[in-house]
C-alpha cells in the first residue's frame, strides 16, 4: 500500500523495494484493488513477474469506486467481486489467486452472495484460498458457516489489541492472521516502555514490536509496510530479535487485551 506507483523515480524505488524484499526472503506480498484502483498490482508484477516459487502474492477484493461521485465505498456485489478479481488475475499475470482475501464485509449486500461469490470463483479455479479482513468473531463463525476461511487480516499491534478475541478465534481454528498495521505507537508513555525495552536489547522500537507480535502467536503473519529499503531491511531484522520472558512481560502490560 505504501509503494508509490508514480512518477517514474518513485516508480524506481517501488520496484527496487518489491524485489529487495524478495531477495531477503519474504514470502507473502499483500496487496489490493483499493490500492491505486489495480496499480499496486500492476507495479509487483513489474518488480517480480515471474514469481519465484514460494512467493504467494495476495489481494483484496470488494471496495470499489462506486460511490454517488466515483468515491470509494464498500462494495461487495457479485458482479463487482468477480470483476475486480478478474482484473487481478490480468494485472498480476496468474491464472489463480493464490489468496484472495475480501477486503471488508459490505454491510448492503447479503455476506452469502459475497463469500458465494467467491467461493464460486475457487470451484471455477480463479482462486485457491479465501480470506477475511476486519471482522469479528461472530462475522468469522458466520463465514467459516459458508467457505472455508485460511486467513484475517485486522488492525493489531502491540498497543491495539482490540481483536485479540478473533486473534484467539484464528488460534483455535488454524487460521492465519494477518495484523496490518503492526508498528502503529499509542500514547507517549507506552512510547517510551516500547524505547526503553528496544536500548536495552540493541534493538529499534520497530523490531521490538514486530518481534512482539512474531512471538505472541504461532498463526500471526505481520504484514508491515513501506516504501525505504532500509525500513524493509530493519523491518526483517526483527525476525532474529529474541525476547527475554521479563522483557515480553513488561511490553504484554502496555495494553490490555480486550474481553473475550
Amino acid at each position: 500500500m505504501h509503494l508509490p506507483t508514480e512518477p517514474a523515480a518513485d516508480r524506481e524505488a517501488s520496484l527496487a523495494v518489491a524485489r529487495r524484499a524478495v531477495e531477503l526472503g519474504v514470502t507473502l506480498v499483500d496487496t489490493a484493488h483499493l490500492y491505486g484502483g489495480g496499480a499496486n498490482e500492476e507495479l509487483l508484477a513489474e518488480a517480480l513477474h515471474p514469481y519465484p516459487d514460494g512467493l504467494l502474492i495476495t489481494t483484496k477484493v470488494g471496495v470499489a469506486r462506486s460511490g454517488p461521485s466515483g468515491e470509494w465505498r464498500l462494495d461487495g456485489r457479485p458482479a463487482v467481486l468477480r470483476s475486480q478479481v478478474d482484473q487481478a488475475l490480468r494485472r498480476l499475470r496468474v491464472d489463480r489467486i493464490e489468496l484472495l482475501q475480501l477486503h471488508r464485509i459490505d454491510p448492503e449486500t447479503p455476506l452469502a452472495d459475497q463469500l458465494g461469490t467467491l467461493r464460486d470463483l475457487q470451484a471455477e479455479g480463479k482462486v485457491g484460498r479465501i480470506g477475511l479482513s476486519e471482522v469479528t468473531v461472530g462475522e468469522l463463525d458466520q463465514a467459516r458457516r459458508i467457505v472455508d476461511v485460511a486467513s484475517v487480516q485486522n488492525r493489531y499491534n502491540l498497543l491495539d489489541r482490540e481483536h485479540e478475541p478473533v486473534l484467539a478465534a484464528c488460534e483455535a481454528a488454524g487460521i492465519a492472521f494477518l495484523p496490518w498495521r503492526p508498528v502503529a505507537w499509542g500514547a507517549s508513555g507506552e512510547r517510551a516502555e516500547i524505547a526503553a525495552v528496544a536500548a536495552e536489547l540493541g534493538a529499534t522500537p520497530t523490531q521490538v514490536a514486530l518481534a512482539w507480535l512474531l512471538g505472541h502467536s504461532p498463526v500471526i503473519l505481520p504484514i508491515p509496510g513501506t516504501a525505504r529499503i532500509d525500513h524493509l531491511e530493519e523491518n526483517l531484522a526483527a525476525t532474529h530479535l529474541r525476547l527475554p520472558p521479563a522483557h515480553r512481560d513488561r511490553l504484554d502490560r502496555l495494553a490490555q487485551p480486550a474481553p473475550a
